[in-house]
């Protein structure tokens, strides 16, 4: 049986090749290896401890069930559960659908995500940025930071319901391209049709991809992928010119300085030298305050285009008509090739100087006269900072976060709004250690999603209402001043919060205190990156549970593995529990008698 790490990469080696035709793919299914990876990169997600409409979940995995799901698979009566759908509340108040999968089925998913994604990522174009590997929202933003400068117009695309609205004849037709196996499109077609369960009710699904499926994201990028080819070529064709054509104000003020500077080569009187020099450095700061191109010239054209999920957003450089015929012409193409519509009242086109929106950032082009302050290699200043891109941290993202955690309430003072920090009383029944780590986890995980924002030093005020909102919880908790809150818990400047582990040793934890500086680290590669896989290591899953030793008992049979949401929900009073807690693992491989006890008391 080949490993997983060479059958994925032997599949990854063909993906940039548009011609070639994968076939027997659906055999692949039958290699326990690839279920092992699959369980192993599963694991550790709690939400597979939830039940699926079969009653099953992650707990229980052993090289029996993988095989009765092979065996399933092999004579092609396998067939996927319903998912079980359930609403979550949304922050408008609506109440947002989510399928949750039988386990067993995100199982073969999951398979069937790594073939798919080994077939495609190669062929995949260099725009799209949602559900792939090395790729995320900041590679996206990015991705305009990098590309975007100069632009006069943005077009802000989103599809209307995408997700619900995938055609199921066209994405098979679409896989059909690559895929010659009839067997395994039959598969991707019982997961696209598979239903959900709502109330008990049974519901058929004729279109969309399935709700909480593992193979949703990849399905859609390889749907949309259509949309994005077709958008490479638009813009090949709508792009126009080298350069744009010279100003001539800057030119005339170039000219100038060019004089002077021969002048200056040949002049050997001190004086004049340092008059014309002065003169120099005159002109080149005019020259920096103006565009050294037309802004507005009829034979220049230029178009970016980036897409994460069903969200895009479009970099132009040309006239308001010109984008109102590229929306006309995306609109068509999805409703005629894809059966998709383009939102009218989202897709928006925005002048450049003005805010577009794209994953929760702000996108506006500089408009200013003002130049860079660092200095060239003669000393003299650099480019105007006029027509660059600037990604911003809207400040409503911040206000709706404080409101949110209710660390914060709003006066209206003078006609202006007051921002003053509340306590938390939800949290005052935690220790002081949750609700500092509580703190530090809501700004970190603001701060690390907006750290390449230009503005993100204004999370400086979020810090601090942050701050003043856990002293004020502490305070309330203990029936204390803040004063003394502040006094108590501050240790040369940093406000601190110590705590003991389980052997009885005192350590300490700070209140983030590390500043909001700007990063830049997100960068995208010029080539395609295509998937790597590795071969499972010998302290998997999966390699503990055909070692066919009970962990707990010591017994020789064959075994499954028990799983825990959290370590720390275990109260530690069974043997079981003690045992699990002792050797840190959510985990534990045992011998089915052993499987029916520990079971029997949860």
């Amino acid at each position: 049986m080949r490993n997983s790490e060479n059958v994925l990469n032997s599949l990854a080696g063909h993906s940039q090749n548009p011609n070639y035709k994968f076939e027997r793919l659906y055999r692949l299914l039958f290699n326990e290896n690839l279920y092992a990876d699959a369980y192993q990169m599963m694991s550790h997600k709690t939400g597979n401890m939830t039940k699926g409409t079969d009653g099953q979940t992650i707990s229980g995995m052993s090289v029996k069930r993988i095989q009765s799901i092979i065996a399933k698979l092999r004579d092609e009566s396998y067939q996927p559960h319903p998912a079980k759908r359930i609403y979550i509340p949304k922050k408008n108040g609506k109440q947002r659908p989510l399928g949750i999968p039988a386990f067993e089925d995100k199982l073969v998913q999951k398979v069937v995500q790594m073939i798919l994604e080994s077939i495609y990522e190669g062929s995949f174009e260099k725009c799209s940025h949602g559900f792939r590997p090395h790729r995320s929202c900041h590679t996206a933003m990015a991705s305009i930071m990098e590309g975007f400068d100069g632009t006069r117009w943005f077009i802000e695309g989103d599809i209307k319901g995408f997700f619900d609205n995938i055609d199921h004849d066209i994405m098979i037709g679409i896989l059909s391209e690559r895929i010659s196996d009839e067997r395994f499109l039959r598969l991707i077609r019982k997961f696209l049709k598979a239903g959900y369960l709502d109330q008990w009710t049974f519901h058929h699904t004729y279109n969309g991809t399935p709700q909480g499926g593992i193979i949703s994201p990849i399905l859609a990028n390889i749907y949309l992928d259509k949309l994005d080819k077709y958008m490479v070529e638009y813009i090949s064709k709508f792009n126009k010119g080298k350069a744009r054509k010279r100003n001539p104000e800057y030119k005339r003020i170039a000219s100038r300085k060019d004089k002077r500077v021969r002048k200056l080569k040949a002049e050997k009187d001190e004086q004049k030298r340092r008059a014309l020099m002065e003169e120099i450095k005159f002109h080149h700061r005019e020259m920096q305050k103006l565009p050294a191109t037309l802004d507005m010239d009829e034979d220049f054209r230029r178009m970016r285009y980036v897409r994460y999920a069903d969200d895009f957003l479009i970099s132009v450089i040309g006239s308001k008509e010109d984008c109102v015929r590229i929306k006309e012409d995306i609109k068509i193409f999805l409703l005629e090739q894809l059966k998709l519509q383009l939102s009218d009242e989202k897709t928006l086109i925005t002048n450049g100087h003005d805010v577009a929106k794209f994953l929760g950032y702000e996108v506006t082009i500089r408009n200013t006269e003002k130049t860079s302050t660092a200095k060239g290699a003669k000393g003299l200043p650099k480019r105007s900072l006029d027509h660059k891109t600037v990604v911003r941290m809207p400040m409503e993202v911040m206000r709706k976060k404080l409101l949110e955690y209710g660390a914060m309430q709003i006066t209206v003072k003078n006609g202006k709004e007051v921002w003053e920090s509340t306590s938390r009383p939800y949290l005052r029944s935690n220790d002081d250690l949750e609700i500092l780590n509580r703190y530090n986890s809501e700004i970190r995980g603001l701060y690390n999603y907006y750290c390449i924002a230009n503005n993100v030093n204004i999370l400086g005020k979020f810090h601090g209402i942050m701050k003043e909102s856990m002293c004020k919880t502490l305070s309330s908790k203990y029936n204390s001043t803040l004063r003394k809150i502040i006094r108590k818990y501050t240790r040369d400047k940093i406000f601190r919060v110590e705590y003991e582990d389980s052997k009885g040793k005192v350590h300490t934890r700070e209140f983030y205190h590390d500043g909001f500086k700007r990063k830049k680290d997100a960068r995208i590669d010029d080539a395609h990156i295509e998937p790597s896989y590795r071969a499972m290591q010998p302290t998997s899953l999966m390699a503990r549970l055909k070692a066919g030793k009970c962990e707990y008992c010591g017994a020789e049979e064959n075994l499954k593995m028990v799983h825990v949401r959290k370590l720390k929900d275990l109260e530690g009073k069974q043997p079981w529990e003690k045992l699990m807690i002792a050797r840190k693992r959510k985990t534990m491989a045992v011998c089915e008698c052993c499987y029916r006890k520990i079971h029997a008391h949860k």
